[in-house]
């Protein structure tokens, strides 16, 4: 038969020794920890001190009182418990670990008085504090020790501490939560907020690099300690930052007046508050700040069950804590009198007063030890063969707490490295290569995409290819060249308008106005030429674009050398009996147009039928982009125009070079000089500047060079004569350009 359960609370000496204690078949040691420490304490700060210590004795009793019911698990078999305070001192912990395995009278260590059911374990502690060394004494014995609240990393280690569990989330997993949920709610600057202690250091430190991988900036990291003068610069320094959030890392601030400083001089920050601060009920967990913390379905389930809040009602441990909790007369005067002796203060007839018994909140990872334990023990018990009660550590899942392996898995994106004179487990992990993805983990080698595709950010699947060209549609670059171009194609059809209205005029009929159409035309064909480089590439397109802008330049050009040319006749033809008059007319200025512009016709055409450009996509140029760009087909040939536009220009420079000191009314070569000259300085830098650009910035270079060269030609040659034309109508007279105008 099962026996009673009576519940051992060791806060003091004294209250130990007047509680009978019965427990089961089978126990479980469990250490609590509370922050009683005085009468005062006990007034003032009842609800932030005892909630979590009432909440785990409730999971507790949950978590025994199913484990009990279960007819399939522990058959024949009462679970009992005894729990004791370790009041966060290390010695009182092993001091009551040495008690539970001695049994009740004097402790006596390595020696069991005890005539109840053998311990099989220990739940607890809460705080890393009590935890690690009870770790520690307890690995020497071979007992099984499952805590509830101590996270910190150096728990895993499996060597140190092969007997210790945890249901609390690791410290380093609630780091990458904290990070993650900084980086979805878009914060990129906050405070790090931990005790001035190793632990704090050692977690702040890692929380930051969290952080950092995650996006965000911490501004710096604020440590407390046990000196308040520099606790207040830090808060200060944390009322000052810019950052809107704290983030709290670390073991929970020691004392009750720190925990107040904090809550007073950071009000008005958002907190984020890790899992092991689930203990403080303080005001700043109010203001908007973000609690992490496990789901306690199942206590809350059980807590809506009015029949089982009987249960724990009915247990003796509870009414203690009842008792205790809030100062209330029990029908045991001899306890009263103890209770009131130890504690220095009036306990008070509580009959009227109902308090129920889930006011403090469960502790899911309580339960979640003693039913894990319980059911440890089961497959111990039904596995074949001997077994013993220290054994029950290897029948405890460990899917979180251990590993064994040489090298962490690769993730996805990352690629197995074998290491020099190593076992194959182990091996180092590096980043596939550029164009190579992998979607698995620990794969051997990296896949490669396909030479239309590239690997995204994280390296673990194929994207395509951006597609890259001077487009028509959010092509910004675009828009400026179609603007420059539309305005430039305007000004030469009002040029062109100016002329044909003023055809008759002394300055027009001067400067050979049949050329001058020619040329105005020729170079309004240079402003369209830029709409063929502009847009998706095709094949004619790509022909038409080097082809048209080579001719209609050439035109351009021979109609500037035809220009100069005739400045040079003209002036010689000016001597009387000069041979030179039966040169004068138009004949041997459309001569030269059409001899200069037929030879680049000719050499666009060979082109044209040798090796023609065509459409081709580029995807070696720019990693991650496909470049839809023109072949040029055949260099040689793209550069023999260029060279030959360079010929015509230096022709025509010279020329009017030399022709600038003639008279006043055939100054046109002063013009032509400049803007030859400009003509020939942009072409020049465009070479280079073509040759070291890539994709569309290639195409953009020459479009500029196209848009500014023809630019030059239009302005110098052509705005000083619509400038007499329009504002200075005197100076279009034939007299004036005779030189008679004084």
């Amino acid at each position: 038969m099962a026996k009673v359960v009576r519940s051992v609370v060791q806060e003091v000496q004294e209250v130990q020794e007047k509680t009978e204690s019965s427990p089961g078949k089978g126990s479980n040691g469990s250490q609590q920890e509370s922050k009683v420490n005085n009468q005062a304490e006990v007034k003032t700060n009842k609800d932030r001190r005892n909630s979590s210590f009432n909440g785990d004795i409730i999971s507790l009793l949950f978590a025994i009182d199913d484990i009990n019911k279960n007819p399939d698990l522990l058959p024949n078999i009462t679970v009992g418990y005894q729990v004791y305070d370790s009041c966060m001192e290390p010695s009182l912990a092993i001091g009551n670990i040495l008690q539970i395995l001695s049994g009740p009278g004097e402790m006596v260590p390595n020696y069991s008085c005890g005539d109840y059911g053998k311990v099989v374990a220990f739940i607890g502690d809460r705080s890393l504090v009590t935890t690690l060394p009870i770790a520690q004494f307890l690995s020497s014995y071979g007992y099984t020790q499952i805590s509830y609240g101590a996270t910190d990393p150096v728990l895993n280690d499996r060597t140190l501490y092969p007997y210790h569990f945890s249901t609390g989330l690791n410290d380093d997993v609630q780091h990458i939560v904290i990070a993650e949920l900084v980086e979805r709610l878009g914060w990129t600057w906050v405070v790090i907020l931990a005790p001035g202690d190793d632990r704090g250091e050692r977690e702040s430190k890692n929380l930051r690099n969290e952080i950092i991988k995650h996006g965000a900036c911490v501004d710096f990291i604020g440590t407390l300690t046990e000196d308040t003068n520099t606790n207040i610069r830090t808060l200060t320094r944390i009322q000052k930052s810019t950052a809107e959030v704290v983030v709290l890392c670390g073991g929970l601030f020691s004392t009750e007046s720190l925990i107040s400083l904090v809550e007073t001089m950071i009000k008005d920050k958002t907190l984020v508050v890790p899992q092991t601060w689930l203990r403080l009920y303080s005001n700043m967990l109010f203001n908007g700040s973000l609690l992490f913390f496990i789901e306690n379905n199942v206590c809350y389930k059980k807590s809506e069950n009015n029949s089982y809040a009987l249960v724990v009602k009915a247990d003796l441990l509870y009414k203690d804590l009842y008792c205790y909790l809030y100062r209330c007369l029990t029908l045991d005067k001899e306890k009263d009198d103890l209770f009131q002796q130890v504690y220095g203060t009036d306990f008070y007839n509580c009959s009227s007063l109902e308090i129920p018994v889930f006011s403090q909140t469960p502790n899911y990872q309580v339960y979640r030890a003693a039913t894990g334990l319980a059911h440890a023990e089961h497959l111990m018990l039904s596995s074949s063969g001997k077994s013993h009660q220290k054994d029950i550590h290897k029948y405890i899942h460990r899917k979180q707490t251990l590993k064994s392996e040489c090298s962490p898995k690769c993730p996805p994106g990352y690629r197995k490295v074998t290491r020099e004179r190593a076992p194959p487990c182990c091996y180092d992990c590096a980043r596939c290569s550029e164009g190579e993805i992998s979607n698995l983990t620990d794969m051997e080698n990296c896949l490669k995409c396909h030479i239309y595709e590239w690997p995204n950010i994280e390296k673990i699947m194929c994207i395509e290819k951006q597609i890259e060209f001077l487009s028509y549609e959010g092509d910004s670059l675009t828009l400026v060249f179609i603007v420059l171009s539309m305005v430039s194609i305007l000004l030469v059809t009002v040029i062109i308008g100016i002329f044909i209205s003023f055809r008759d005029t002394p300055l027009v009929k001067a400067n050979n106005r049949n050329l001058s159409f020619i040329l105005l035309f020729s170079i309004k064909l240079s402003f369209l030429s830029v709409f063929l480089f502009l847009g998706r590439p095709s094949d004619i397109t790509c022909m038409l674009r080097q082809t048209s802008f080579g001719i209609s330049f050439s035109i351009a050009i021979s109609s500037v050398l035809a220009k100069t040319i005739m400045v040079c006749i003209a002036f010689k033809a000016s001597k009387p009996n000069s041979p030179w008059r039966k040169w004068l007319g138009v004949k041997i200025t459309y001569f030269i147009v059409i001899i200069c512009s037929f030879i680049q016709f000719l050499i666009s055409a060979i082109w044209l039928i040798i090796s023609p450009p065509f459409m081709e996509l580029n995807i070696l140029s720019e990693p991650g982009k496909i470049i839809i760009q023109c072949n040029e087909g055949s260099v040689i040939a793209f550069y023999i125009v260029l060279s030959y536009m360079g010929l015509l220009a230096s022709v025509s420079f010279i020329v009017a070079f030399l022709a600038r000191t003639l008279p006043d009314s055939f100054n046109e070569a002063k013009y032509i000089t400049f803007s030859m000259l400009l003509f020939c300085s942009v072409w020049i830098t465009m070479i280079p500047a073509y040759l070291s650009t890539k994709g569309k910035y290639m195409v953009a270079v020459e479009i500029f060079a196209i848009i500014s060269s023809s630019c030059g030609l239009l302005f110098c040659i052509f705005l000083p004569k619509c400038y007499i034309i329009i504002f200075k109508p005197k100076w279009n007279t034939k007299q004036y350009l005779l030189g008679n105008n004084k």
